[in-house]
């Protein structure tokens, strides 16, 4: 069962290094390259104005992180999220040189470039010369797009679990019992509860399905 985090951010601008910060986080677990469910999000009080080119972008103002944390404040909750995992992320480049601003300020140590996996890198290498936006791959893999307005992180890593499952032919890896099994047992480790139903099946059930298996040839139930 292997684990990986699928990140993307929000930002004021384009170049962490004349000012522009990170304004909002979202990541997605996923477990042989399917999301769990389990996920993080925050939205991020930047210390400087939002740019109003940027609000068109992501639709983010200066009055929705009004109050919000800070990057410091949410900083060792990511982390723990992100684990030792690889880190997936459209444009992964962008997204770590933001973080990696961010976490310097802080005094904290970068993200190790060897766990960066780039979907673009990946659409570019299946796709060459073609348009491989997220929009665009999203629309190549009938990925539904109507609730994407603006650039929303948490919308953005949803869509963008969508297309890595395609990427990485994880949809077909998807039907195995295996990783339909794994899932399952992480949510359970999560949890912590997990009530056992026991289904009663009844004699003329038992003997429907005993005439159907003696038709088959090797059936499994009597492997």
């Amino acid at each position: 069962m292997s684990r990986s985090v699928l990140f993307d951010t929000e930002t004021t601008g384009f170049e962490p290094l004349t000012g522009d910060r990170v304004i909002e986080i979202a990541a997605i677990e996923l477990i042989n390259d399917l999301p769990t469910g389990e996920q993080f999000h925050a939205l991020l009080d930047p210390e400087r104005d939002i740019p109003t080119e940027s609000t068109r972008v992501h639709g983010i103002t200066n009055a929705h992180v009004e109050g919000k944390p800070k990057f410091a404040d949410v900083a060792e909750a990511m982390l723990k999220f992100f684990g030792d995992s690889p880190l997936v992320a459209h444009n992964a480049p962008f997204d770590f040189a933001f973080i990696d601003f961010e976490l310097t300020r802080i005094g904290r140590a970068k993200l190790e470039r060897a766990r960066m996996v780039d979907t673009l890198v990946m659409a570019k290498a299946r796709f060459p010369g073609m348009p491989n936006s997220l929009d665009a791959l999203c629309r190549r893999f009938n990925v539904d797009l109507s609730a994407r307005t603006t650039h929303n992180a948490l919308l953005d890593c949803k869509l963008l679990a969508d297309v890595y499952v395609e990427l990485t032919g994880g949809r077909q890896r998807g039907l195995t019992l295996e990783t339909e099994q794994a899932l399952s047992f992480a949510q359970y480790e999560r949890s912590g509860t997990r009530t056992p139903r026991l289904i009663a099946v009844d004699d003329d059930t038992r003997a429907t399905h005993a005439a159907f298996v003696a038709k088959l040839k090797d059936p499994v139930w009597n492997q």
